[in-house]
């Protein structure tokens, strides 16, 4: 009964995904749609996005085995670089009118930084789909009773999510995302409400938890430890700031106050939400200790599913996989669109070349998200990590190689394009060094010594003689950042031959 509910549901999402196809004409409608999003569906792309398997499955599970002080990087920095977004890169980014994040380092530092910067944009998405696509995995194997394997499920899910995400674009995303928060919200509700009548209230699970030591968040007054600790929270909070889903959401919504507050509200939700999964798992250990205990080391994941699969009444077990399935497909669709727009806008065309029409362009984003579904489908199906590594793992690459670039573009003005080139080199190099060479449990993570390299180099690149030739912008830097052109016709008007292609029909 419980997997027709599910198939009932998925075939729903799937038609109302497919339904929003009828409103995608050009690529801009495909990859931002249209920059006609308001306020409340910003708002639920944003917080439906993130809400994803990592928060319902890997963060409760990671919170068990280590506390506060475990989930630093997710859900504490997650949602403050949602509110970093919100308040210090929405606006700037969204009166450059730009379809990509990619096209940001184009206009600012040139073609070189644009290649490397968004190449290393693409594979970060790799684990972080690749765990939505784990679970989803996961979910089919456990409301089938284990008739339908883990490998199976993962293949049936990334297709059918591809199915709506290749025709609809952003538009699919958001409508979803929209029906998806509703369902979230609702359905973690419920079964919270649920799982605290069986232990005697919130307040029971509350002191239980405390008395265990998992609400201890700070580390150990030890420089080592604090270093992890600042480590593991920038990942996140600063290594998914230059993300194109990230910047999709920003550059989609209708002005640019939309932009701003929709991202920081966004940011709050999830916040606030992503401690009922905790709470819900740490209720397991209450209400069936042995269970936990058998899980805890095997496989953690399952504590919260097996929790509401043998507990939990049938109307509780459609609401939780109801949720849980909105907050995995809410995610998997943005981060399969969102490599795939920006690896086609800003690896592909200026390769294939800039005469290639709108309606080839959004062909090729289509191809690409195909192509893009197929590879982290496989990538998951041999991954060996937890959900939540592989998607804390996945923006080091970002955190290390695009974060300072994108600072210094938007808030230095003379960061310059030699300064982002020994960025991204001393980023990249510093931390893969760390990795390959360095030991086991260095004393300075990886992706932190990437970071203050990265940092060290921009400044360095910037203040020192140029020594690389310089790839200047299309459009003079001043012009690029600060415009406040009325729209985007009025300035290809007004700069006929100093505006790059539009992407969509003329207004």
């Amino acid at each position: 009964m419980l997997l027709w509910f599910v198939i009932a549901y998925w075939i729903i999402s799937v038609g109302i995904g497919i339904y929003a196809a009828t409103r995608v004409h050009n690529t801009k409608d495909f990859a931002i749609a249209g920059r006609q999003l308001p306020f409340y569906m910003v708002t639920a792309t944003v917080f439906a996005t993130w809400f994803g398997s990592e928060t319902v499955l890997g963060i409760p599970a990671t919170f068990l085995k280590e506390g506060l002080h475990g989930v630093v990087a997710d859900p504490f920095g997650a949602s403050m670089c949602l509110i970093l977004v919100g308040l210090f890169f929405a606006a700037p980014l969204y009166r450059m009118n730009l379809l990509t994040i990619g096209d940001f380092y184009k206009k600012k530092y040139g073609r070189s930084v644009e290649t490397l910067t968004t190449l290393a944009i693409v594979i970060s998405y790799l684990g972080w789909v690749g765990a939505q696509i784990t679970a989803l995995g996961l979910v089919f194997n456990v409301v089938s009773g284990g008739e339908i394997s883990k490998i199976t499920g993962m293949w049936i899910g990334s297709g059918t999510i591809l199915i709506y995400t290749v025709f609809g674009g952003m538009w699919a995303v958001a409508i979803t995302d929209f029906l998806q928060m509703i369902i979230i919200v609702i359905g973690m509700l419920y079964i919270g409400g649920e799982v605290s009548g069986m232990v005697g209230g919130v307040g029971v699970v509350v002191d239980h938890a405390m008395q265990a030591g998992k609400f201890e968040f700070w580390p150990a007054l030890d420089i080592k430890a604090i270093i992890g600790f600042m480590a593991a929270w920038v990942t996140m909070m600063f290594g998914s700031i230059p993300q194109q889903d990230v910047f999709q959401r920003v550059q989609s919504a209708k002005t640019e106050k939309i932009a701003i507050w929709g991202s920081v509200l966004g940011g709050c939700l999830y916040f606030m939400f992503a401690f009922v999964p905790m709470f819900l798992a740490y209720s397991a250990t209450l209400v069936d200790p042995k269970m936990v205990s058998e899980l805890i080391d095997a496989d953690p994941q399952m504590i919260l599913p097996s929790l509401v699969m043998q507990h939990a009444p049938l109307f509780a077990q459609v609401m939780f996989f109801g949720a849980l399935l909105s907050a995995i497909k809410s995610c998997a669709s943005a981060t399969l669109l969102a490599p795939s727009v920006t690896f086609t806008e800003n690896i592909l065309k200026p390769v294939v070349g800039h005469r290639l029409s709108d309606h080839k362009l959004l062909l090729a984003m289509r191809s690409v998200t195909v192509a893009f579904t197929i590879l982290v489908t496989l990538y998951a199906i041999n991954s060996k990590a937890s959900i939540f590594k592989m998607v804390e793992n996945a923006y080091q690459i970002t955190l290390v190689a695009a974060f300072i670039p994108l600072l210094a573009g938007v808030y230095w003005k003379r960061s310059s394009n030699q300064g982002a080139l020994a960025a991204i080199f001393c980023g990249l190099s510093v931390w893969l060094a760390t990795i390959i060479f360095g030991p086991e449990d260095p004393f300075v993570p990886a992706q932190f010594a990437g970071l203050i390299a990265s940092a060290i180099g921009m400044v360095a690149g910037s203040l020192l003689p140029s020594i690389v030739g310089k790839e200047l912008p299309q459009e003079p830097e001043h012009a690029v950042l600060h415009h406040h052109a009325a729209s985007h016709t009025e300035h290809v008007a007004e700069h006929p031959h100093h505006h790059p292609p539009h992407h969509g029909k003329p207004e």
